[in-house]
């Protein structure tokens, strides 16, 4: 029997993120700097409150919008920290990360053919997601010049009549890249001249560095017209509970809460508990955490820019995005080189596109000490390829 796959999921090319990475599976002694989940264990109160549910027999389904208690949390700390109102019973939807809640979102706004501007480089599911939901993704390239912001006047040019939407990430992955409050409003009037909706992805919210987060939705006139996307993942280090949420209209959130009922029913019980934890006691691990980072970061770029990769400093997340273009190699030879050499993984620039083939993204969710051993073995390798 002949068997046909859909022809939208044949024309999806695979994670080149995680086909770099099958190639590090079963190597030994290799200082991963690739895979973005932070090196942190989740904070000890988080994990003990987990344990203890399951010691009392919490096993069971949740609403499918989520757990109410974490619902309410969620609408009093978003109201407390960026004084956002939203009703914890019709905006706001508990998802399976926030990777999740941008497949629903997709789903829910777009009819075929629907346009979605999309930045690059950014987290590889974003395009995929828009195309296999029936829409169109637009790619919007940043410039190292700009550190790979958006400006108003490059998300003009591509503002069509069917352009429905515009994804935001930031702080970004890969590059590091935020937005203070003056650039959104600018962008912002934008998106209001052109009626757009917003799909903001704010997960590294907590880690940005330079100035305070903005969330898009706190903008004047904004909080109609944008799905506020949030989680545990990056700044609890909790990634593997698979716990984000959704804010936003209360008509988008019950056309994901569709969705989402009918596919994922609801996320794991466990992880609803332990975040709820993380919202009540996890803001001082978060700071600490916070602060390593940081320390990294500037050690990261500094010695890096030492041994001739230009790089810049990122302003959020945990990701440095130093090009490689004087070397004139292609990224993944660059990757496997390096693999190969001196056991170091890396992502090569190529991962977020071909537009990218003179990058390499390196996170820096590693232990300091892994940091300065990298940093050695990668400026042995580039002694070596000259």
């Amino acid at each position: 029997m002949k068997i046909e796959i859909s022809k939208k999921v044949e024309k999806l090319a695979p994670s080149g993120i995680r086909e770099f990475f099958d190639l590090v599976l079963g190597m030994k002694d290799v200082i991963s700097l690739g895979v973005g989940e932070p090196d942190f264990a989740s904070p000890w109160l988080v994990r003990e409150k987990a344990i203890y549910s399951l010691e009392r027999g919490y096993t069971s389904y949740t609403s499918n919008k989520g757990m109410p208690e974490l619902r309410k949390q969620i609408a009093h700390f978003v109201k407390m920290r960026y004084q956002l109102d939203y009703d914890f019973d019709n905006e706001i939807l508990i998802t399976v990360g926030v990777s999740e809640g941008l497949d629903l979102v997709m789903r829910a706004l777009l009819n075929p053919g629907d346009k979605v501007i999309v930045p690059e480089p950014v987290y590889v599911s974003y395009a995929p997601v828009v195309e296999l939901a029936g829409g169109k993704a637009v790619s919007l390239k940043t410039d190292k010049s700009n550190e790979f912001k958006m400006t108003p006047e490059n998300i003009e040019k591509l503002c069509t009549k069917d352009v429905r939407a515009l994804m935001i990430n930031y702080p970004c992955n890969p590059t590091g890249a935020s937005y203070t409050k003056q650039e959104l409003e600018a962008i912002a009037k934008v998106v209001k001249k052109h009626n757009l909706l917003v799909i903001s992805d704010e997960v590294y919210d907590e880690l940005t560095y330079d100035f305070d987060h903005t969330p898009f939705a706190t903008l004047p006139g904004m909080k109609e017209r944008v799905i506020y996307l949030n989680g545990f993942s990056k700044a609890y280090a909790m990634t593997g509970f698979r716990i984000g949420w959704a804010c936003g209209p209360e008509k988008v959130i019950q056309a994901m809460t569709k969705i989402h009922q009918y596919t994922i029913l609801c996320a794991s019980i466990t992880g609803q508990i332990a975040a709820q934890e993380a919202l009540k006691n996890g803001m001082k691990s978060v700071q600490e955490m916070k602060k390593e980072y940081k320390r990294r970061r500037r050690f990261i770029v500094e010695s890096l820019n030492e041994i001739g990769l230009d790089c810049h400093m990122p302003q959020g997340a945990f990701y440095v995005f130093p090009s490689i273009k004087k070397l004139k190699v292609p990224s993944m030879d660059f990757a496997k080189g390096l693999l190969k050499s001196q056991k170091v993984a890396l992502v090569p620039g190529v991962a977020f596109g071909k537009a990218w083939d003179d990058f390499i993204r390196i996170s820096y969710a590693s232990s300091y000490d892994n940091l300065k051993e990298a940093v050695v073995r990668i400026k042995k390798y580039l002694s070596s390829s000259r």
